[in-house]
């Protein structure tokens, strides 16, 4: 009985490397078809307009398709691996009772040593023989959250010391023989030696063709990235010695492409300063010249946006999203 004990971890390691695979590729090809589903519906606008319905539909069968024929792979190998661990651990019993009953003809064996025996073995075999379910499935969920492990174990942003640095910032900003490349393309640098200088209550406007670097410029100063040489200050004070967090509170940044979140118009201003009271919220939109279309909705500040604003049109998006930013949260100056 033993002896099979070798067989079952081979068998375990062999089938165990195969499940786990197929089940990381299932996953992966699962996330493809969500993107997919995902992106038709949301620029559902643009595949109309370039008549694509018939192509986004292939894209889509083609997933399900290869998400189906590897979940179908998958289960064939935890069978496959059942069936062998049944096999040989009921063929092991099996030779067992043929030597046992040889045994008890010889006299070398009592017979009642013998049913205890058989007995005890058909309890360890059949509890053992549980063995394959459970192995596939825990191979199954490995490979399933082996991208979920890699997220969780990417690095993060430096840890904060405990001790912050209170600084108002009163908006002078400079920035000093700056540059700066992608951890991912090391050898483009995207801003080269870049010197300029802002002062307090000066409008700024960074003009240039796409990928010159403008958005990160916006992420260095939200310390989204460091830079790979040179440094950032803030009223004299460089970057680094800031808090992440007491920076970024003193900031406001209106995207280039606004996300809203499913919630009501109200929620969404608030976003910038959650204390905020409803007085402040409406002295917020009209700032932003969206306190007119925001009144004439029926529900007016309780009017549901819809899933990532899906419900308003692009210009009012900017405006929620202008008024969100025009909180004076200790908030100095605006980066957009």
């Amino acid at each position: 009985m033993l002896a099979t004990v070798p067989l079952v971890a081979i068998l375990a390691v062999i089938f165990g490397k195969k499940i786990k695979k197929l089940s990381k590729q299932a996953q992966d090809a699962s996330a493809d078809s969500n993107t997919i589903l995902q992106e038709t519906l949301m620029g559902i606008k643009n595949v109309k307009s370039f008549t694509n319905e018939a192509f986004e539909i292939i894209r889509f069968n083609t997933t399900t398709e290869s998400i189906k024929n590897l979940s179908i792979r998958g289960a064939i190998f935890r069978g496959l691996f059942a069936a062998f661990i049944i096999i040989g651990m009921f063929g092991a019993v099996t030779i067992v009772i043929w030597q046992g009953v040889n045994m008890t003809n010889t006299g070398e064996l009592q017979m009642h040593d013998f049913i205890r025996f058989i007995l005890f073995t058909i309890f360890l075999g059949a509890s053992f023989g549980g063995i394959s379910s459970m192995f596939g499935t825990i191979q199954k969920a490995i490979g399933a959250t082996e991208r979920l492990m890699d997220l969780l174990d990417d690095t993060n942003e430096t840890q904060e010391n405990e001790t912050e640095f209170n600084h108002t910032l009163k908006g002078n900003v400079v920035f000093k023989d700056i540059n700066f490349h992608y951890e991912t393309r090391p050898d483009i640098n995207v801003i080269n030696n870049l010197n300029f200088e802002v002062k307090e209550g000066q409008t700024t406007a960074i003009v240039g063709p796409s990928g010159a670097g403008k958005s990160t410029i916006s992420s260095l100063l939200l310390r989204f990235y460091e830079p790979t040489k040179g440094s950032i200050l803030f009223d004299n004070i460089p970057s680094s010695d800031f808090n992440r967090r007491e920076l970024r509170n003193q900031m406001a940044i209106v995207p280039q492409e606004v996300l809203l979140f499913g919630g009501t118009i109200e929620e969404n201003i608030a976003y910038g300063n959650p204390k905020a009271s409803f007085e402040e919220i409406e002295n917020a939109a009209k700032q932003a010249n969206a306190y007119d279309f925001i009144t004439e909705f029926p529900e007016g500040f309780k009017t549901m946006v819809g899933d990532r604003g899906i419900q308003l049109s692009g210009g009012q998006k900017q405006r929620i999203a202008i008024a969100t930013g025009s909180f004076e949260k200790s908030k100095n100056f605006n980066t957009g």
